[in-house]
This record gives C-alpha cells, sequence and structure tokens, in this order.
C-alpha cells in the first residue's frame, strides 16, 4: 500500500549491531519522537525540519551526502528483481542485492 516508512525505522534501528553515529534521512522523517529515539541511542540525527517547522541542528556536510546513498539505491534499483523484490526469501534478495552491488562497484 501507500504506508509511510517512519513506523519501520525505530525497530530497524533497534536491530543494528551496533550505534551509528549519524542517522541521516529527508523531511519525511522529521518527527520530535523519531529525533528523541535517536538521541537516546546514542546517535545523532541529521534530518532537516519541515518548512513550517522551527529549525534544528542539521549539519548540511552530512546531510549532503545523503545523496550519494540515494544514486547507489537508484542504481542498484535498475536490477528487476531488486525494484520488484522478486526474490521470495530474505537469504535469496540479498544474494541478488550483494551481487547488483558488486557489479555496480567493478562498473566504477
Amino acid at each position: 500500500g501507500q504506508a509511510h516508512e517512519l513506523p519501520h525505522a525505530v525497530p530497524l534501528l533497534d536491530g543494528l549491531p551496533g550505534v551509528p553515529k549519524w542517522v541521516v534521512g529527508d523531511r519525511g522523517y522529521t518527527s520530535h519522537a523519531f529525533r528523541d529515539h535517536i538521541w537516546t541511542m546514542g546517535a545523532r540525527p541529521a534530518i532537516p525540519p519541515q518548512r513550517h517547522e522551527a529549525p534544528v541542528a542539521c549539519p548540511d556536510w552530512i546531510y549532503n551526502n545523503r545523496n550519494q546513498v540515494e544514486r547507489l539505491w537508484a542504481r542498484l534499483k535498475e536490477w528487476r528483481a531488486i525494484a520488484t523484490r522478486y526474490e521470495k526469501t530474505a537469504a535469496s534478495f540479498t544474494g541478488v542485492l550483494c551481487l547488483a552491488a558488486a557489479l555496480d562497484w567493478l562498473k566504477r
């Protein structure tokens, strides 16, 4: 459906093996509760506020680098199996994702 990813972001962060230094997101992840959760886990949020909200500390240098990650996902989604999540199991999807990332790295 057309559900938002923000409710899934907290369990995803909690499932990480370590604590990241930064959690970078776009304006769609703007939420005081989500920012508070990031601070309590020991990381720093780099999520800009919505245009109608008061400004928050969001360093430009780290937020601007998220563009590289977005471009990587755009290249990986050129693979039909990744874009459509054709693989049925998590292990096979991870394998296709690793293969696509390795081939993308070799092209560069």
